[in-house]
């Protein structure tokens, strides 16, 4: 019983994601906390659950200079990561893999 709870709840966290990512328009939903889709998509291959490749790309890594910190640890914790593919604590690694200091509340 308690695990039909727990995916009726991610199923509707995932359903109000997408719903507010629509609302925004498509302008705000190619970015997350100032990184474009291209960075975004330029990271994953290093981040992923599956097969990731050890070092980010120059590309990545200037995305993410560019990018919120902050606001992209707020998601550190998130349970949609690993659903969406992405391995948490291979993230929590990107920025000092890009030479980069990690913000201090991360």
């Amino acid at each position: 019983m308690e695990w039909k709870l727990r995916n009726m709840a991610l199923a509707m966290a995932v359903v109000v994601a997408v719903a507010c990512t629509m609302e925004m328009g498509p302008v705000a939903a190619q970015s997350l906390c100032k990184m474009s889709q291209e960075g975004l998509d330029a990271c994953k291959p290093c981040i992923s659950t599956v097969k990731p490749t050890e070092q980010p790309s120059d590309a990545c890594c200037a995305a993410l200079k560019q990018a919120d910190l902050p606001c992209l640890c707020s998601y550190k914790n998130s349970n949609l990561l690993p659903y969406l593919g992405i391995d948490p604590k291979r993230a929590m690694q990107l920025p000092a893999k890009c030479s980069m200091a990690a913000p201090q509340q991360c």
